[in-house]
């Protein structure tokens, strides 16, 4: 690299607003150190980005996000503009089939982001869930770097996957063969077979699809793995991007009629689906506690959101309801008493730093495991049942476990001393990387 060039790395996440988010935070740190970033989604994802970044968009192509020196760009992700993005199996398999010849095809992408040699990329750093891109760099001649968005409990559960194999526990689709619990080390929580991540997220093909792409991981295997977390803009002091939804802040104003420690927030992020019958039991839940909520209704147009008869008109202004909140912001509300959260790493980490005791409703892959975690290990927070013969959890479940929660101060010391050394971890001299 010539003396003065800025070194250029090209960032590429696994195509899900859970993992954007979190790249795209690394990147504007590392930006305000003086590297130049070129992000690249999916061009779907692209356009979702954009859109909720919309007053900050430059060109149909690209945009400056909180006016670092990062670039959105986009390449295709192999599917047609109306198949559904959240059929895992195949996005991994479409994306697997066009994105790394778009990405070696792509002049700007391969070499330069334009004409100036100070342009030329020096680096990939990409979500280790999809290796494909950490093979073109090698092809490339160019340095990587893999990116771990969840829990290090579940790279470790990643890597033992040949002792799984080995022991019995699991077969060569990823499939439980044994009905057990298993703990990988004493600091860690246990866990259920069933609920391994690669085994819960669909059918069996679905599930031996995420298998393959986990167990890949044991090539990226480095002699460090260095903690470079929590990653929330609320540390340095700057705005989220990367949502995939418009954010409503109207909230923020809402909360501030409430007192502190009294409103339940409701969000389960961007996959999590609830039939009707689980919808409305939710919803009648979250009335009998007769306690101030903010609930985060995903826009979802194959689902179908109605709520009770009257239920609106009964919670009156104590309930609102928004289709997507800034939710490091809610989070750090004083008003807000706890988080009722499908638990992935993001809502996860976000909810541990700002001292939020949980209520755990975990939905697939990776959440058993945080939820175990925030149960378990921590103590910062309760889960529910597996609901009744049907699997519904009822509305009375839900009342009783935001009491119980709440009723027990025990939960909100334990997650304001948590809240306290994950600032450590970010404060000069501590012990993560992100200072």
């Amino acid at each position: 690299m010539k003396m003065g060039m800025k070194p250029h790395i090209l960032a590429i996440p696994y195509p899900a607003e859970g993992h954007v988010i979190p790249l795209l935070e690394l990147m504007q740190w590392l930006s305000k150190q003086g590297f130049k970033v070129t992000f690249v989604n999916t061009e779907f994802n692209h356009t979702k980005v954009l859109n909720s970044l919309s007053n900050k968009q430059t060109s149909n192509s690209s945009v400056v996000v909180d006016d670092d020196n990062i670039d959105l760009v986009s390449i295709p992700d192999g599917l047609e503009t109306w198949e559904d993005r959240n059929d895992f199996k195949k996005l991994i398999e479409a994306i697997s089939q066009v994105m790394p010849g778009k990405q070696c095809s792509e002049k700007r992408l391969r070499f330069n982001n334009g004409s100036d040699e100070d342009e030329t990329i020096s680096c990939v750093i990409a979500d280790e869930n999809i290796g494909w891109a950490l093979d073109v760099a090698v092809k490339m001649g160019i340095t990587r770097a893999a990116f771990w968005p969840a829990a290090a409990g579940q790279l470790a559960l990643a890597f033992s996957i040949p002792e799984l194999l080995e022991d019995g526990i699991i077969n060569n689709n990823g499939t439980p063969i044994k009905n057990q619990m298993i703990q990988l080390a004493p600091t860690m929580p246990a866990i259920h077979t069933s609920k391994l991540g690669w085994a819960c997220i669909g059918d069996l093909a679905t599930n031996k699809a995420a298998f393959e792409i986990v167990s890949r991981n044991d090539i990226f295997l480095l002699p460090k793995h260095p903690p470079i977390g929590p990653i929330l803009s609320t540390n340095r002091h700057g705005k989220s991007a990367g949502s995939f939804w418009e954010e409503d802040s109207t909230c923020l104003e809402l909360l501030d009629q409430h007192p502190p420690d009294s409103v339940i927030y409701v969000a389960c992020g961007s996959f999590t689906v609830f039939d009707y019958k689980q919808f409305q039991e939710l919803a009648l839940g979250l009335e009998l506690t007769n306690r101030p909520f903010l609930w985060v209704v995903r826009p979802d147009p194959d689902h179908d959101h109605a709520f009770p008869d009257g239920f609106r008109d009964r919670v009156g202004n104590r309930g609102q309801i928004v289709g997507w909140a800034p939710q490091q912001q809610v989070l750090s509300h004083p008003s807000v008493a706890c988080f009722l959260s499908h638990c992935g790493w993001n809502s996860t980490m976000e909810g541990v730093s700002n001292g939020v005791p949980f209520l755990c409703w975990p939905y697939f892959a990776d959440q058993f495991l945080n939820q175990a975690y925030i149960c378990d290990v921590w103590k910062v927070g309760l889960g529910f049942s597996n609901g009744d013969e049907s699997g519904i959890i009822k509305q009375g479940l839900i009342k009783d476990k935001v009491e119980q929660l709440l009723g027990d101060i025990t939960f909100k010391e334990r997650a304001l001393d948590l809240k306290e050394l994950t600032a450590k971890s970010v404060r000069e001299g501590g012990p993560l990387l992100l200072q």
